[in-house]
């Protein structure tokens, strides 16, 4: 097969994407991934982390709810929680009365809201503020992943950081390591592709690079991926409420592909075999909000309450569950003064979720003013690499500024000793 046709369809099958191209990004199937278990280097009490984007830009006024505050209800007459609609934190704030699972995580101190939280000069791009949080680099566009320059920097293996999503995440693509892509939804072959297609562009080609021919190497395990991960899928989704049809969100803006309840009761399964990642990538997409907000954004919230909290209820009942730290980010919060629409367009700083039973629960920094604003948007009062630096010493005992390009700032009271 022609090498340029070669590159195209990988690129176009989702099988790598940028940096992850150098790498040899990697997809695993399922059986593979279990087969590792036992096989890590790592520490027997090592911890595990888990990260969850919210694709789409979630809106963190209306999630960490500042009900006491006269300009939050000011400012969104239609959109504004009452005070006895939210779930109290403290006097000032409150939870989304979707996030049930979250006050009870908040009550047994498992779960750490960091408030404010963003980058120096934001944009409002979703592409590109999303590329700046999987990379860790808000001055300047690069090819790797703050996750994927450790994987170089601890000479990880594929399935040392897991994404159960279609496309492998830019934050774990490394330069010369690249996480592994396990898709939960089975593959999905361009148009006019054929089985045995697949199976030619997993031949060796004379004269390639070996680096493309590591690449291509992964579609020779595609065919079988699809089976399998359809097994798997069916073992690890519950059977559907009989009480009413589960909704189960699909990716709006970009990511978010697959049910967060199915990505997650995987991770499960992984933990519990005893599966050496230290790393998983899930997500759940939806969250651009722009118009009639308040019922997409209560059922997206839904449908994160019920997968987070079932998944750290499982976690917490194995010593390898209890190491599990889950992280979850939106790549920008919204406007602070509703629209039109009934919703709110692309704003700056928002809530970083921390939950595992290592966290210090609690709130973390402060909330944003919301009459002290820049041209509208909040004002950052927590840089995310704070965070990244945080869970990369904490969870990963790495080296953070390494792999953040010197950044010093750190949140230590996030985790308990």
């Amino acid at each position: 097969m022609d090498k340029v046709t070669r590159r195209k369809f990988l690129i176009a099958s989702g099988v790598v994407s940028g940096g992850a191209l150098a790498a040899g990004a990697t997809r695993l199937a399922l059986p593979q991934l279990f087969a590792s278990a036992g096989a890590g280097t790592a520490p027997a009490d090592a911890k595990t982390l888990v990260v969850l984007t919210l694709y789409g830009g979630n809106d963190g006024l209306n999630t960490v709810v500042p009900y006491a505050d006269a300009a939050y209800h000011s400012a969104r007459p239609d959109l504004a929680y009452a005070a006895d609609k939210v779930l109290h934190l403290n006097d000032q704030l409150g939870l989304n009365p979707s996030l049930k699972g979250f006050k009870k995580l908040w009550d047994e101190k498992r779960l750490g809201v960091v408030l404010g939280v963003g980058y120096p000069k934001p944009d409002h791009s979703h592409f590109r503020s999303m590329d700046i949080w999987q990379t860790g680099s808000p001055a300047k566009p690069v090819r790797t992943g703050w996750l994927g320059r450790w994987l170089d920097g601890t000479k990880g293996t594929p399935e040392t950081a897991v994404s159960f999503e279609p496309v492998l995440p830019p934050l774990l693509a490394g330069e010369t390591v690249a996480g592994a892509s396990v898709p939960v939804n089975g593959l999905k072959l361009p148009p006019g592709v054929k089985s045995d297609v697949v199976a030619a562009l997993g031949r060796p080609s004379p004269g390639e690079p070996a680096l493309q021919a590591r690449a291509a190497a992964a579609m020779t395990d595609l065919l079988k991926v699809d089976r399998l991960v359809q097994e798997a899928k069916n073992v690890a989704e519950p059977p559907p409420d009989p009480g009413g049809e589960e909704d189960k969100t699909q990716g709006a803006t970009t990511g978010g592909q697959d049910a967060l309840g199915t990505q997650l009761d995987l991770v499960a399964r992984c933990v519990e075999a005893g599966v050496p990642t230290r790393v998983y990538s899930v997500s759940l997409g939806g969250f651009d909000t722009h118009a009639n907000e308040r019922a997409t954004q209560e059922r997206l919230l839904g449908e994160l309450d019920t997968a987070v909290s079932r998944f750290l209820e499982r976690m917490a009942r194995t010593d390898a569950g209890r190491r599990v730290v889950l992280v979850a980010y939106s790549e920008f919060g919204r406007r602070v003064r509703a629209n039109a629409s009934d919703g709110t367009d692309h704003g700056t700083a928002g809530p970083v979720f921390v939950a595992g039973a290592h966290v210090q629960g609690g709130l973390h920094g402060h909330q944003p003013s919301l009459t002290d604003l820049d041209a509208g948007d909040l004002k950052m009062g927590i840089d995310f690499r704070d965070v990244y630096g945080t869970l990369l010493e904490s969870v990963l005992q790495a080296d953070a500024a390494r792999y953040l390009d010197g950044h010093g700032g750190r949140l230590p009271e996030l985790f308990s000793a």
